[in-house]
């Protein structure tokens, strides 16, 4: 299968997946970039505006994972912002990159996707599935799973890279920030492991319109 790890960053959602499939990854910064590369050197790893990418290259691909950068969104930052009656820091506009590409997904690409996010500060624009805290916008069902989902983002730094199964090298900056903003390997694997494949087709496929009616 030919996957398409749009946002990579250290590659968290990946981790699990194995080395069986065709995995592209895009990240923006080549510093993060060349971590991923070290931790998966059977990928093809490109850096480059996901964004762009996406609507450049999505029909060379059979799944697509986009996780979006969420501080735009993020419920936490918005507390951060607005707390008390007072503002501590500038407001943002919503980044609608997010929505932008849910749409796109939606209608363009032909094979599975699956985009993921933080639960935001306003009411969702398009109704996603909620797994673990946290938002998924897919053309397939995942069902719950029994965990309660990670919920160590204040341990050490030491604490997260053996919750998150990274070690980062030394000289890493923003350690904390990048094992923060990893998804868990297991939620990775979790939902790669939905999409069924038979002879190279998938073979369950439930459209999100159709998702809420069921």
């Amino acid at each position: 299968m030919k996957i398409l790890n749009l946002y990579a960053g250290i590659g968290g959602n990946r981790k699990l997946w194995g080395d069986e499939h065709e995995i592209t990854a895009i990240e923006f910064k080549p510093e993060i970039a060349k971590i991923y590369q070290d931790f998966f050197p059977k990928d093809k790893v490109i850096v480059a505006d996901a964004h762009k990418y996406l609507l450049e290259h999505f029909s060379e691909f059979d799944f697509i994972w986009t996780s979006p950068p969420c501080q735009s969104y993020s419920k936490v930052r918005f507390v951060a912002t607005y707390r008390e009656g007072k503002i501590h820091q500038k407001p943002i506009y919503p980044d609608m990159k997010l929505w932008q590409e849910i749409i796109f997904l939606q209608n363009y690409f032909k094979g599975m996707f699956v985009v993921e996010n933080v639960i935001g500060y306003y009411k969702p624009l398009i109704p996603p599935q909620e797994l673990e805290k946290h938002y998924y916008w897919a053309n397939f069902y995942i069902p719950p799973t029994n965990r309660q989902g990670f919920r160590g983002h204040d341990s050490s730094i030491e604490d997260l890279e053996k919750i998150k199964g990274f070690k980062l090298p030394k000289d890493t900056i923003n350690k904390r920030l990048l094992l923060r903003n990893c998804v868990e390997p297991e939620i990775g694997k979790y939902i790669l492991d939905r999409i069924e494949i038979k002879k190279g087709k998938v073979i369950e496929k439930i459209v999100q319109t159709n998702l809420f009616q069921i």
